[in-house]
């Protein structure tokens, strides 16, 4: 029987994209394989970057040249953007837009029954053109997911825990630096049973964590009749199923509502974790780059996450280089990434992108000062991921365990989002209690506590104290 393998390019909405088309292929009778070996390569792209673009054109090349007999499908963000693009890269034999990501399988499925003897005799695909699949992302007005099947989020045999459930796709706003709503469309909302049917899906096959995702998560509910929010949502999760812990992924700072900051406090069934993404500091550069908050209102929503919840780990996304961005502009970020109790960045220097208004802004900031400013906001979190870690030196946490690694020990992640190595070698997917006796670099050691329960934490400042 033919192979498949899938690589994801990108964030948690397209991780759950790709286990879902992974669900496809099976259920046809297809089997999972490595690059190396498989009939069939799926690459579940991005575009949010030129480096996301690039990271795309070097994986073709080197599955290609790796694997000249594999007929390879780009598909998802950077496919519905540049097919024309894509559909030259050597090797391509299908490209398979956001559009037609639902129906992967039907495309591969006529080449998927060839006899595999005839498969493997077919010349290279290079001089054949390529298939194309795209079509107005826009014409679609229901978020478009295969069910949850599957204890694991990802390829059938990977044992990975903490599966992704993609409840929202598409986006409404309109970030002036931001291709994704043109390639992801209006914002879709899975309707509230089907949520729940996949949780409980996802419980019954042996998953102890799930985290919720979507394109802009916060926005769940909005197009949905009746109209609903977030907090009800994860309400309902908590009260309808049994699942044992939820985590929520990215969600924008106007979307983290009293309601939602409190239901999060309340309960322990929900990981005490917050991603909200800033992108600056400066007032002048998020009106251009058409954000709908202001730094006074994004300090407010930080402070009210760590006043209710003072041990959870806070996350935003930064971009330097933004077109325009002074060196007093790119101050007001570094002082507010300083100030603020922000555990970890995802820092992501500006990268123009087609179509999109900021790409014809003038004052283009030089690459090189865009990743100078990078470097500037790294190093400063670094030091305050350490202290945040250091803070709960001798104290006891939750945490998940991963997978065990060479090195007699298990990798785990905290409820409050730390990575952690755990002593002795455990099996994945549980939960256990950790004392913590060492951090490295932001990264936790602990064993297993005696206790049956986590000590209480005193709450984190967010300034490194040394």
């Amino acid at each position: 029987m033919p192979s498949f393998y899938i690589e994801n390019f990108g964030c948690r909405a397209s991780q759950a994209d790709g286990a879902a088309i992974s669900r496809q292929l099976a259920a046809r009778g297809l089997e999972p394989d490595s690059a190396h070996q498989a009939e069939f390569v799926v690459l579940n792209t991005c575009t949010v970057t030129a480096d996301a673009d690039r990271a795309t054109r070097a994986t073709v090349r080197r599955i290609h040249s790796e694997n000249p007999r594999a007929s390879i499908l780009v598909t998802g963000c950077y496919a519905q953007r540049a097919p024309s693009e894509v559909a030259v890269l050597p090797g391509v034999a299908c490209v398979a837009g956001n559009s037609h990501k639902h129906a992967i399988a039907d495309i591969l499925l006529p080449a998927a029954f060839v006899p595999l003897r005839s498969l493997l005799d077919t010349p290279p695909l290079d001089s054949k053109p390529a298939s194309v699949h795209v079509e107005n992302i826009f014409a679609h007005t229901e978020l478009l997911a295969a069910p949850v099947s599957g204890p694991w989020n990802n390829a059938p045999g990977d044992s990975r825990t903490r599966p992704n459930l993609k409840v929202q796709d598409g986006c409404d706003n309109r970030c002036s630096f931001c291709v994704i709503p043109s390639v992801r469309g209006h914002s879709r909302s899975r309707r509230l049973q089907q949520v729940l049917e996949d949780v409980h899906a996802l419980v019954a096959t042996g998953s102890r964590e799930v985290v919720i995702s979507g394109i802009n998560l916060g926005r769940w509910g909005r197009d949905l009749t009746p109209a609903s929010r977030l907090e009800t949502l994860v309400e309902a999760i908590l009260q309808r199923t049994q699942l044992e812990k939820l985590r929520l992924s990215s969600v924008e700072p106007m979307d983290w509502s009293d309601g939602l900051i409190a239901l999060i406090r309340s309960s322990p069934r929900i990981a005490k974790h917050a991603h909200v993404p800033m992108q600056s500091g400066s007032d002048t550069v998020l009106r251009r780059m058409h954000r709908k908050y202001r730094p006074w209102h994004y300090r407010e929503k930080i402070t009210k996450i760590r006043e209710t919840m003072p041990t959870a780990a806070i996350g935003a996304d930064v971009m330097t280089g933004f077109p325009g961005e002074t060196d007093a502009e790119f101050e007001e970020t570094r002082r507010m990434v300083e100030e603020l109790p922000l555990t970890y960045l995802h820092i992501f220097p500006y990268s123009p992108r087609p179509g999109t208004p900021a790409a014809a802004l003038p004052g283009q900031v030089p690459g090189h000062i865009a990743r100078q400013r990078h470097h500037v906001l790294r190093d400063l979190i670094v030091a305050k991921k350490q202290a945040f870690a250091h803070s709960f030196m001798g104290l006891t946490l939750s945490a998940i365990t991963l997978v065990s690694s060479p090195s007699e020990s298990t990798n785990a992640l905290t409820d409050n989002f730390l990575e952690l190595r755990l002593q002795g070698q455990h099996p994945p997917n549980r939960w256990v209690h950790a004392r913590i006796e060492a951090s490295s670099e932001g990264t936790l050691v602990g064993c297993l506590a005696k206790s049956s329960s986590a000590a209480s934490i005193l709450p984190y400042s967010g300034a490194d104290k040394r």
